[in-house]
């Protein structure tokens, strides 16, 4: 009998992490928007749910993308990276600097400031002004505890055949009955809605902290 680890142990889950990250290394644009995160205590999407995100920007050729949380620009370099040639970003975040540093990220990776719309406000405030089905990408990577708020206008806002994908919905974490707080309680709110909303296609991925994604039907 195999005295290692077995299938799905948390060993073998971070030990998959780790090889899916290395496979896509940064590169100075993104090394250097990590450090940025890193000095604000922002911390980034890894390197394996920035390529999933690009992944999935590409699938849809998308040229309308929402990002709640801006952080310092490593999720957005990840989503324009996949975006059509004309497709913009408009990223949500409630903090100036983050603000700042997404900006000089996207600067130096090339970007002209018409491809991005940085908004300054709570995501929920600013999410119900934007226009209905106009979107082809949503991605929720904010506080746990306004997931379950974020998630009808989330999908309010995606065409037919979009995505939507929260951040950090951690498999292990939402199916753990011992864990009582209110983060937790969240994701796992806003994890049933994604299974029982019968307008979504959804699917947990075991990329970063994991990263719930749906499409709409």
């Amino acid at each position: 009998m195999n005295s290692g680890t077995h299938a799905g142990s948390p060993a073998e889950t971070a030990d998959a992490g780790l090889i899916v990250d290395g496979y896509h290394p940064d590169d100075e644009v993104l090394a250097t928007a990590r450090a940025r995160s890193a000095d604000l205590g922002c911390g980034p999407l890894s390197a394996g749910a920035g390529a999933t995100l690009r992944f999935l920007a590409t699938t849809l050729r998308a040229k309308a993308v929402v990002e709640v949380g801006t952080g310092a620009g490593v999720s957005g370099l990840c989503l324009l990276r996949g975006m059509v040639d004309d497709g913009i970003l408009t990223s949500i975040d409630i903090e100036p600097e983050y603000h700042r540093a997404a900006r000089a990220a996207f600067r130096e990776a090339g970007y002209p400031p018409g491809r991005t719309r940085l908004i300054m406000g709570r995501a929920l405030d600013v999410l119900p002004r934007l226009t209905p089905g106009g979107y082809d990408l949503v991605f929720v990577d904010s506080a746990p505890i306004e997931y379950p708020s974020c998630y009808e206008k989330a999908v309010a806002l995606l065409r037919p055949g979009g995505i939507l994908a929260f951040h950090n919905v951690s498999g292990a974490r939402v199916t753990d009955p011992s864990r009582r707080d209110p983060d937790t309680l969240a994701l796992r709110e806003v994890a049933r809605a994604f299974r029982e909303d019968e307008r979504l296609v959804p699917a947990l991925l075991p990329v970063g902290g994991g990263l719930l994604v749906a499409a709409i039907a």
